[in-house]
C-alpha cells in the first residue's frame, strides 16, 4: 500500500482541492460521539462522478483505503479512517440536477442536504420526508439508510431512494434503478448500496421518490404520568390505524434537559409530540381520534400548535435534544445508541432500560421514533474516566442483547459503522457471512471504508 503515491497521484487531478491541512483532516477524523479520532491522511473534493471514478481508480492501484464523507454527522463512526487512506468530501457535489413534477421524483448529487432540498422544492408543492434531525446530506443518509421523526408515515431512505450512480472499488460507475414505479428486473442493487455504508461503493447520485405537500399539517405534545401509558397510547393508535406523520417519544430526563436549553416550561414527565398530515378535514379528524386516545391513557397538558412558526419551534426542540443532554452534564460525551423492537415489546423494553440505567447510576435520557418501535438512549459519560466508558458500554450491549431477544435489531437507523460491528454475527448469524461475501466480490481488495460493516479480514 502506498498512500503517499495515490495522494500524489490525485493532485496531478485535483490539484488544491486534494488537501492534506491539519484543521481538514482533523475536522474529517471526527466522530459526534465517543469515538477516538481517526484522521485520514488526505481529503479529496470531487466535483463530478468522473472525478471520483478517477480517484477510486489510482486508490485501487496503490491499495488504498477510501472513505466516503457526506456531513460528518453519522453516529456510530461510519466515516473515520480507521485505516488511514483518502476521505472523498462530496460537499462540492451538491447540485439538484432534475426535479419531475409530473413524476414526484428528483435526481441530485450526494453532498445535497436534506434541508436544501426542501428548501428548493418550496413552490413546487413536492417535499422529501425523510428528516433524521441532523441537516445530513442525502449520500450519507442514503448510506447509513436513514429514517427519522417521520417514517412512520413516510417511511426510511429504502423507501425513498429509488435509483443511484455509484462508483464501485475498481472505479467503474453504475447505474441502479429506474424512475419507473416498479420493476421485477433482477437483483435490487439500489437496496444493496442504501445502508452499505460505503463499504461497496460511493454513492454519486441520487433518485429520490418526493411527496406532495400536505394541505394542511397540525401537531401538538402531551404529557403522560408514566412511561407505559405513553407507549400504550402509541401501540393504540398505530393498531386503530391513524395515519400519523410523526409520533415522538421523550422521557422525563429527556425533558428537563431541553427545559434547561431552550427555557421551555414543559412538566417532567414522559411526554409524545405527534404531527399529522393531509386535508384540513382529514387532520381534524386525526386530531380528534388521537385525543381521544390519548384521554383513555390519562394523558394531559394537550396543547396544540396549528402554525407553522410553533410547529418549527416544536421539533426544533425535538431535534436539540442530544445537545440539551449533553449540556445537562458539561464535560461529558455521549454513547448514543438505538434499537429497535416490534411496537408491542416497546414498553418492556424502555422499561427495562430505565431500570438498568438507575442500578447503573447513569444519566441516559431515552427518546424516539416510537411510532416504528425505534429509541434512542443517550448515555452520557466523563471522557476521561474509563470505568464510566466501560459501564455505558456494558448498558448499550443490555440494550442490544434485549432488542434481539424481542425479536428486534441492533440499530433502527444509526447503523453499524465500529460502534455495533459486534452485534452483527449475533443478528444475522450466517446472513453476515454472505454480506462478507458480497463485499469480497465487489471489493476484492477491501479499500472501500474498510473496518465497518462485514466481518472483519472482507
Amino acid at each position: 500500500m502506498s498512500i503517499q503515491d495515490a495522494i500524489a497521484e490525485i493532485t496531478l487531478i485535483l490539484g488544491q482541492r486534494l488537501t492534506t491541512s491539519k484543521s481538514d483532516l482533523d475536522l474529517h477524523g471526527r466522530s459526534e460521539t465517543y469515538f477516538a479520532a481517526c484522521p485520514p491522511d488526505a481529503i479529496a473534493y470531487p466535483d463530478s462522478t468522473d472525478e471520483v471514478s478517477q480517484i477510486v481508480k489510482i486508490c485501487a492501484a496503490h491499495n488504498c483505503p477510501v472513505i466516503g464523507w457526506g456531513t460528518g454527522t453519522s453516529l456510530e463512526g461510519q466515516s473515520l479512517a480507521v485505516h488511514g487512506g483518502i476521505c472523498v468530501d462530496f460537499s462540492r457535489m451538491n447540485r439538484i440536477i432534475a426535479v419531475h413534477h409530473a413524476d414526484m421524483d428528483a435526481i441530485v448529487q450526494p453532498g445535497v442536504t436534506r434541508e436544501a432540498l426542501n428548501l428548493d422544492l418550496r413552490a413546487t408543492g413536492l417535499f422529501f420526508p425523510v428528516d433524521p434531525g441532523a441537516n445530513a446530506s442525502l449520500g450519507g443518509m442514503a448510506s447509513t439508510r436513514a429514517s427519522g421523526t417521520t417514517a412512520v408515515r413516510y417511511g426510511t431512505m429504502r423507501g425513498n431512494v429509488i435509483g443511484l450512480t455509484v462508483v464501485l472499488a475498481s472505479g467503474e460507475i453504475i447505474h441502479t434503478g429506474t424512475r419507473a414505479r416498479k420493476s421485477s428486473a433482477g437483483y435490487d442493487l439500489t437496496s444493496l448500496f442504501v445502508g452499505a455504508e460505503g463499504t461497496l461503493g460511493l454513492i454519486c447520485e441520487l433518485t429520490l421518490r418526493l411527496h406532495g405537500q400536505p394541505e394542511s399539517t397540525t401537531a401538538a405534545i402531551c404529557a403522560f404520568d408514566t412511561i407505559d401509558a405513553a407507549v400504550a397510547c402509541v401501540i393504540d393508535t398505530i393498531q386503530i390505524g391513524i395515519p400519523m406523520a410523526r409520533i415522538e417519544f421523550v422521557d422525563a430526563a429527556t425533558v428537563a434537559a431541553v427545559n434547561a436549553y431552550s427555557g421551555s416550561d414543559m412538566s417532567e414527565r414522559p411526554h409524545l409530540m405527534v404531527e399529522f398530515h393531509g386535508s384540513e378535514t382529514a387532520v381534524a379528524e386525526q386530531a380528534e381520534n388521537f385525543g381521544e386516545i390519548v384521554t383513555d391513557h390519562e394523558g394531559h397538558g394537550f396543547e396544540w400548535a396549528a402554525n407553522s412558526e410553533d410547529r418549527t419551534a416544536l421539533w426544533a426542540m425535538r431535534h436539540s435534544a442530544y445537545w440539551a443532554i449533553l449540556a445537562a452534564r458539561p464535560g461529558t460525551t455521549a454513547l448514543v445508541t438505538d434499537i429497535c423492537v416490534p411496537i408491542s415489546r416497546l414498553a418492556d423494553a424502555v422499561n427495562a432500560v430505565r431500570a438498568d440505567l438507575a442500578d447503573a447510576g447513569v444519566a441516559g435520557p431515552i427518546l424516539g421514533h416510537v411510532g416504528d418501535g425505534n429509541f434512542h438512549s443517550i448515555l452520557l459519560f466523563d471522557p476521561d474516566n474509563a470505568q464510566e466508558l466501560e459501564t455505558v458500554k456494558d448498558l448499550s450491549n443490555r440494550m442490544v442483547e434485549r432488542a434481539l431477544e424481542m425479536g428486534g435489531t441492533v440499530s433502527g437507523e444509526h447503523g453499524i459503522g465500529l460502534g455495533k460491528l459486534g452485534y452483527m454475527e449475533r443478528e444475522h448469524g450466517g446472513a453476515w457471512a454472505v454480506m462478507g461475501a458480497l463485499k469480497t466480490a465487489l471489493d476484492p481488495q477491501n479499500i472501500m471504508n474498510p473496518g465497518k460493516l462485514v466481518p472483519p479480514g472482507n
